[in-house]
């Protein structure tokens, strides 16, 4: 069994190196990352004839969203064949030579891992709907009608409606959390957890990293007590999975969890218990959204409760499991916008960047992220694609609310926002296709994309390289304690890092505005200066003036007296 290592003059301990601890993950949503056939959907082929890019960058492994074969409901995560690549993407050859031309440069492939749900149109579900008899009913979660007929309750679905799919053929509904063309999975059963092993190790063989495992949280669930996040099951299903396919390789398992908390995290993380490596938590994500409307009318970024939760979250893994850093991702908006600046649009990428890297954890980089794209700029509702974005609106129109009032919101959070093409160069539909695009591109394209910002000394892709280097090089950064400093300051984000007798100091100014703070004493540091966005200084003094947006990271041999 593994040990912790620790630092002899600290006493501070840490999990034994793995070889994910000093990379950084990259995620590409393959439907708008690189076209290879002009048909205006991403590809396969495309991706691969873009690896240079993510190599140069630096990156160790690259989380691919679903390529499964698919009637893209959902946009692949309504999976109608789990041993298939659906053509949009290309073939399973295609993926074979993505897997070989990504370990050439030094990249693994982390396969999206959808196994909540699947496709109604796949053929277990087929299969299942034909006879109550069939072998594959048990491998849905079924209901007989109320009692007078109609659904069992009144259980919603997350993308709108009615939670229960009436399937006439058994004269039974069947629970579908998401939306009606993804229908949940029984767990319960034994023979489906079984083909579920044997299919992952299938993918295992063909030579990937590891699984990101979307909304694995919810494969424990109880729907008749309405426990969806963390049922009874769960972590029994998840141990019996690192028994039968993880045990005893070296991949990388990171749970996406909306629903585990501080109290929670090590029981999927745990050193020692035999089921994740890390999870995907949403705490800060979360934070900024309504108490009561959630996503669709976020609050303004309060940068002290989101200081609190990182805080709180580096306390909880400091010493076992292991943090997942991110602030984007294809259900999200663009980090930018929803927590810098468009205004300051390079310097907000930048400090933002440097904020979260530096932190203990790996680092997750969305496409785009590293040149800085913004949300989308959409202003109609048919410029949406977004299964959720249409439901609700549909849901909330019909609930007498104004379609400005939906749209504003939907600009701000709509999962599109992530989802618009990759921004390649400042040419037609910028570089990404030679056709027509699935979705429109993001506002501001001609001037916000890899060729321009790659040109740039200082723009946004050298920095990304730049920390993502440190990353690899510095082990202070991977393993150093973390200590926040400044927790109440309302435009300042600052904390070290200390490993044996070296302190890493790093200070941000996440505002518009610039600010002069009093540092404390633990921070006034001089050394090596790391990082510095607008010049190169120590932090020696007992004041700092900070720009808006100025981010500095210095690492001393020995911290201050």
């Amino acid at each position: 069994m593994d040990t912790a290592t620790g630092d002899p003059q600290t006493g501070d301990t840490h999990p034994p190196a793995r070889w994910w601890h000093a990379a950084t993950g990259y995620q590409v949503y393959p439907r708008s990352f690189a076209d290879s056939d002009g048909d205006g959907m991403g590809d396969l082929a495309g991706i691969a004839g873009k690896l240079d890019h993510l190599a140069d960058l630096g990156i160790g492994f690259i989380w691919l969203s679903p390529v499964y074969a698919s009637p893209m409901a959902d946009n692949g995560y309504d999976i109608s064949d789990y041993r298939d690549i659906a053509p949009e993407f290309g073939t399973l050859a295609d993926f074979d030579r993505l897997v070989a031309q990504a370990r050439a440069r030094g990249i693994g492939i982390v396969m999206d891992l959808v196994v909540n749900h699947c496709s109604a149109a796949h053929p277990w579900f087929r299969a299942a709907r034909s006879s109550r008899d069939a072998p594959e009913h048990d491998w849905f979660i079924w209901r007989d009608p109320a009692p007078g007929g109609g659904p069992p309750d009144d259980q919603r679905a997350v993308f709108g409606g009615p939670a229960w799919l009436w399937v006439p053929e058994v004269g039974r509904y069947c629970y579908c959390h998401f939306s009606p063309g993804q229908v949940d999975l029984n767990w319960d059963a034994p023979a489906l957890r079984a083909e579920i092993h044997d299919m992952m190790r299938w993918w295992v063989g063909r030579g990937i990293a590891g699984f990101r495992m979307d909304v694995i949280s919810l494969i424990g669930k109880d729907v008749d007590a309405r426990i969806y996040e963390e049922g009874p099951r769960l972590h029994a299903y998840l141990q019996e999975m690192h028994r039968e396919v993880l045990a005893g390789r070296d991949l990388l398992t990171i749970g996406e969890s909306w629903g585990v908390s501080r109290d929670t995290a090590l029981l999927y993380c745990g050193r020692d218990r035999g089921e994740l490596d890390m999870v995907f938590q949403f705490t800060h994500i979360l934070e900024g959204w309504d108490e009561v409307l959630g996503k669709w009318r976020p609050k303004p970024f309060d940068l002290v409760a989101f200081k609190r939760v990182m805080d709180d979250w580096q306390e909880t893994l400091a010493d076992d499991g292991w943090n997942a850093l991110f602030l984007s991702n294809h259900d999200l908006p663009r980090q930018v916008s929803r927590y810098g600046s468009e205004r300051y649009r390079k310097d907000s990428a930048k400090a933002l960047a440097t904020a979260l890297h530096l932190m203990k954890g790996t680092p997750f980089v969305y496409q785009g992220e590293e040149i800085g794209m913004t949300n989308a700029g959409f202003t109609r509702i048919d410029q949406y694609r977004d299964l959720e974005t249409l439901g609700h609106y549909s849901e909330q129109i019909a609930g007498g609310v104004e379609p400005a009032e939906f749209l504003e919101g939907a600009a701000r959070v709509s999962r599109d926002n992530s989802r618009t093409p990759m921004q390649w160069d400042g040419g037609e539909n910028a570089g990404f296709t030679t056709g027509t695009p699935w979705i429109g591109l993001a506002l501001g394209w001609p001037e916000v994309n890899v060729a321009a910002d790659r040109a740039d000394p200082g723009g946004v892709f050298s920095h990304y390289r730049h920390l993502i280097a440190l990353r690899k090089e510095r082990p202070i950064v991977v393993h150093g304690r973390y200590r926040p400093f400044l927790r109440d300051h309302a435009r300042v984000m600052a904390y070290t890092r200390s490993l044996g007798a070296e302190v890493l100091a790093v200070i941000a100014n996440l505002s518009e505005e610039p600010c002069t703070v009093d540092l404390p004493a633990p921070m006034r540091v001089s050394g090596e200066v790391l990082v510095a966005t607008h010049g190169m200084r120590d932090l020696a003094s007992e004041q700092l003036a900070l720009a808006p947006y100025e981010a500095l990271a210095v690492l001393a041999a020995e911290g201050p007296g």
